[in-house]
């Protein structure tokens, strides 16, 4: 179930949400980016492991979100990396004393009893301003933004010219925007965070998700502009031209319609709070 996309970098896609793992091998074994969303899938990749007799060395968690921060005993006990304030959010999330049936609360039904929850969230977070995965492997750069979520953090796997995006420049999805709270513009961080990887896109040959396809080539820059583009029309209340949406959109994910839907609704709550449009 692995497919390798470039020399030393595999990836590993989850059935329902099609999340990617992205296995990176290194000197000692593997550092794995968004281990999985099934224990079943989970298993199934350390199965995989161990026939390349690839032992799991590190993690890391692009973002806070529940299917970003899950792990299996079966990985080991490891570092699992994530930016300062991603580990935050899970202190605080798992300072509660039902911490794990508010986790639960948020998982898909298709999957609620199949998804492993001792494990959730346990972060280390690298101080802030780390530039670079601390592992013995192949240089990983990271980029840390304020699109999507707190503590949002995209990898840059120098030397394979392959970026670990995280939850963003998805065929599948739109984008996503952070919760609006009285302290931030989630449309504008979002714009930031592509301006990052616009950054790096000349360093950039293959761009795999935290959901849908691998991108590759003209891809990379596509899927950016294709993400303002949408980003864009939200924040000027303009119905975006956009394939993941309405009519285009790919048979069973339909439902991403709602996701837009409710964006839309939110941004123009901020922009008019008393409703006088």
């Amino acid at each position: 179930m692995l497919e390798r996309v470039a020399d030393g970098v595999l990836v590993h896609q989850s059935e329902l949400l099609r999340n990617n793992t992205i296995v990176v091998q290194g000197e000692d074994g593997v550092l794995l980016v968004d281990a999985g969303i099934t224990g079943g899938e989970m298993v199934c990749l350390t199965n995989d492991l161990r026939e390349l007799g690839q032992p799991v060395v590190a993690g890391f968690s692009t973002h806070p979100d529940w299917d970003h921060v899950l792990w299996h005993a079966e990985l080991g006990d490891v570092p699992r990396y994530g930016t300062a304030r991603c580990a935050a959010d899970m202190r605080d999330l798992r300072s509660d004393a039902d911490w794990k049936a508010r986790a639960a609360e948020g998982l898909p039904p298709e999957i609620a009893g199949e998804t492993p929850l001792d494990l959730f969230g346990l972060i280390t977070g690298l101080p802030a301003g780390t530039a670079r995965i601390p592992w013995n492997g192949t240089e990983i750069r990271i980029i840390e933004h304020p699109a999507h979520s707190p503590g949002h953090a995209a990898l840059l796997i120098v030397e394979r010219g392959v970026l670990a995006a995280g939850d963003m420049l998805s065929d599948v999805f739109v984008p996503m925007l952070d919760n609006f709270k009285s302290t931030n513009d989630p449309v504008e961080e979002y714009l930031v965070g592509l301006r990052l990887l616009e950054e790096v896109a000349d360093d950039v040959a293959v761009v795999v998700p935290g959901h849908g396809s691998v991108g590759r080539g003209d891809q990379v820059r596509a899927r950016i502009e294709q993400d303002r583009a949408y980003v864009r029309a939200l924040r000027d209340a303009r119905t975006p031209d956009d394939p993941r949406i309405g009519s285009s959109a790919e048979p069973g994910w339909e439902w991403v319609s709602d996701i837009h839907e409710g964006q839309a609704r939110s941004v123009a709550a901020r922009e008019d709070p008393a409703g006088k449009n």
